[in-house]
């Protein structure tokens, strides 16, 4: 199955649970914490399908813009003589 197909049958399967719920609601009431957690939790999940949808179909070239290339080449270590071990104090030094 394809991604676009996994989601059609998740959105298939909310919609079935959205409409138990609400024969739910109206067999046990609406009021109780109970329901109303999830009737919010089946809600958060129909959102979370709609976002993972959104971000299966953006191209991809979008999806990876976040990405920074990094040179495998080795530091230059001349860079961090002046510098502090983090956490760790100066070398010269000791600790309270």
């Amino acid at each position: 199955m394809s991604v676009h197909d996994e989601l059609t049958v998740i959105q298939r399967c909310l919609d079935d649970l959205s409409r138990s719920v609400s024969r739910l609601e109206q067999r046990v009431g609406g009021g109780s914490l109970e329901i109303r957690r999830v009737r919010t939790d089946a809600d958060h999940l129909r959102e979370s399908v709609a976002l993972l949808r959104e971000a299966t179909t953006a191209p991809a070239a979008q999806q990876r813009s976040d990405l920074v290339t990094i040179s495998d080449t080795p530091y230059d270590f001349s860079l961090w003589t002046d510098s502090d071990d983090e956490g760790l104090g100066a070398r010269d030094r000791r600790a309270p």
